[in-house]
């Protein structure tokens, strides 16, 4: 199996309302987009004006919507607030009535999403082994009736999903760092990453990490598809793309600036705290096609064959129709 070219459309839940979003997800199916993921979160990154609309019924509903689009979760988080069966079971019943259609997307997760419910929040070794085993027996609830397991962290017992699609629905694995991104090329159907970082992330750590897996695992790297989230503000009016990255300013924040952070209203501070050109620096901002072209043509380069872009304005519409119309055909054109 080879992996195609794909370009996606992030639906921001942290950004929009469920209704809005499936707008959005029928607007991105009309104007050419291959796929549509969305975030799951408890708890957006800003209160005012955030939303945090639950993914589960909401694929459900895109799936209904749309007819084309792959559907996916970029990404959920199986270890803290949803058991892993809870999450086989959810996603059995999305791949069952949408065959082929369904992604699921795994992370080790954010406090701020898991931590106001009460739950510990362990260091990340603990978070990378419970992601582990939820993907084990995930797979193992899909594949087996009457599943017994007894993990270091979760057990069944007798466990059956009773309905679930002829074909498994993959997994991706959600990584920015060398371990994850290294179980992602050794055991997952493709690997999510996000960006706007240090090309040598990419270059020096990420992807030596991936191949790495990918050889760890026996397999082939054309069978394991690699997703990158890239953040894009075009817009004809650059001041107008620049001002769009505003409401996203947390993702330029610090790992040290945020690690731990659980309330919106302490993570919207410190964002608000940052200057527009700091909000900006995660996104490719231009009001010209060609550059905007060049730019995104970098990751491809590095070996990423599907682009998930992600628009931080809350003009969506235009910027589905801006890049079905001027973005798409050229990337097609260029990368077809």
């Amino acid at each position: 199996m080879t992996i195609p070219m794909r370009f996606g459309y992030k639906a921001s839940s942290e950004q929009f309302g469920p209704r809005e979003l499936l707008d959005y997800a029928v607007l991105a199916e009309e104007m050419g987009f291959d796929s549509v993921f969305l975030s799951d979160h408890l708890q957006p990154w800003m209160h005012d004006g955030g939303h945090a609309p639950a993914a589960l019924p909401w694929l459900g509903a895109a799936g209904e919507r749309t007819s084309r689009v792959l559907l996916g979760t970029s990404v959920l988080t199986p270890t803290f607030r949803y058991h892993p069966g809870v999450v086989a079971q959810a996603f059995g019943t999305l791949g069952a009535m949408h065959p082929g259609r369904m992604i699921l997307g795994v992370g080790t997760g954010e406090a701020l999403n898991e931590v106001t419910l009460g739950l510990d929040w362990p260091e990340s070794p603990e978070r990378f082994q419970r992601m582990k085993e939820a993907i084990t027996l995930i797979r193992r609830l899909w594949t087996e009736e009457r599943v017994t397991f007894e993990g270091t962290y979760y057990s069944t017992s007798n466990a059956t999903i009773y309905d679930r699609p002829e074909t498994q629905v993959p997994i991706y694995i959600g990584a920015s760092g060398p371990a994850a991104t290294r179980l992602a090329g050794r055991m997952a159907d493709g690997w999510i990453t996000t960006s706007g970082k240090d090309p040598a992330l990419y270059t020096d750590t990420l992807l030596p990490a991936f191949e790495e897996g990918i050889q760890k695992g026996g397999r082939e790297g054309a069978d394991v598809d690699t997703l990158i989230e890239v953040k894009v503000s075009f817009r004809p009016d650059l001041e107008k793309a620049k001002e769009n990255t505003r409401f996203w300013a947390p993702l330029a924040l610090k790992p040290e600036e945020k690690t731990g952070i659980h309330d919106p209203i302490e993570m919207q501070r410190r964002a608000e705290e940052l200057p527009i050109e700091r909000a900006a620096s995660r996104f490719i901002v231009s009001d010209d096609v060609e550059q905007h072209i060049e730019a995104i043509a970098t990751y491809v380069d590095l070996g990423f064959r599907h682009l998930v872009f992600h628009d931080p304005g809350h003009d969506q519409e235009a910027f589905l129709r801006l890049y079905g119309e001027q973005v798409l055909p050229r990337l097609r054109e260029r990368f077809r």
